[in-house]
């Protein structure tokens, strides 16, 4: 299915926001996702279906200054 990451075009067959999170190799800790304009909790990636053209947003926290 194809789907929008950060303004970009993915095309992934992950069923679930946790299953993307591992097919990007996304970090345990420090990474935020919103689905639309709704941030949602990792306790429930897991049960978060991911849908054809759906948009979200993934933040990376930065240490440094």
């Amino acid at each position: 299915m194809q789907i929008n990451v950060n303004n970009k075009p993915l095309s992934t067959e992950a069923p679930t926001l946790e299953a993307l999170a591992a097919e990007l190799s996304l970090p345990a800790k420090g990474v935020a996702v919103a689905v639309g304009s709704k941030m949602v909790q990792r306790s429930l990636w897991a049960e978060t279906a991911l849908s054809e053209g759906m948009h979200l947003t993934i933040i990376k926290a930065a240490c440094g200054g």
